[in-house]
């Protein structure tokens, strides 16, 4: 059998769909028109790459906050929190090498090898509540606001440290990034506030 050609429109068009979204599914791409075959020949051709498992994108794309891009595409009920959170808000010195979610009791743990996620449980508003959804060029994150990730450092302070929380909490308050109402809210919500409190009250 003779090699399978692809015309260049068709090349084209799979790779300016990557551009736009930055990456998609192999099924997303088939129902646009764009065939398993040529996903193929684009891959061995070093024009695109695998993000994850049926998972594609631009192959060398550095397009701002991908992994929690594609850590979104991959868990859509998850939302972005704690480490990565802080890190995406620019709130302290944290630079987690995986990317930590959120999802709500009654969720399957996903089990996805194309990243290092971490996953925390939780239930009713403290899981809801303190959602931001932001648009990229590539896709869209679910994250917690600045607030509630604080909080929520609080929340699982035996997991990543008290020392974290507090520095979190001090920066937060320091550039003003959240209000201390917001933050008490948050609190309340988490549950948190017999903790935090002394340590807001020793920032203030």
């Amino acid at each position: 059998m003779g090699k399978i050609r692809f015309s260049g429109e068709v090349t084209e068009k799979a790779l300016g769909l990557l551009k736009s979204y930055g990456s998609l599914r192999s099924r997303d791409l088939t129902e646009m028109g764009i065939s398993r075959e040529m996903l193929r020949y684009l891959y061995k051709r070093g024009l695109i790459e695998r993000a994850g498992r049926g998972l594609y994108r631009l192959g060398g794309q550095m397009e701002e906050h991908r992994t929690l891009i594609e850590a979104s595409k991959l868990v859509p009920k998850g939302v972005v929190c704690l480490l990565s959170a802080l890190r995406f808000h620019e709130i302290g010195t944290q630079e987690p090498y995986d990317v930590w979610m959120a999802l709500p009791n009654s969720a399957w743990r996903p089990r996805i090898e194309a990243l290092r996620l971490r996953f925390v449980y939780l239930s009713g508003r403290a899981f809801s509540e303190g959602i931001e959804v932001r648009d990229f060029p590539g896709g869209r994150i679910r994250v917690y606001n600045p607030a509630k990730t604080v909080a929520d450092t609080f929340k699982f302070r035996n997991k990543i440290g008290l020392d974290v929380a507090v520095e979190a909490l001090r920066d937060c308050l320091r550039s003003h990034t959240a209000t201390r109402d917001e933050l008490w809210h948050y609190a309340k919500i988490c549950r948190v506030q017999k903790i935090m409190k002394p340590y807001m009250e020793a920032l203030s």
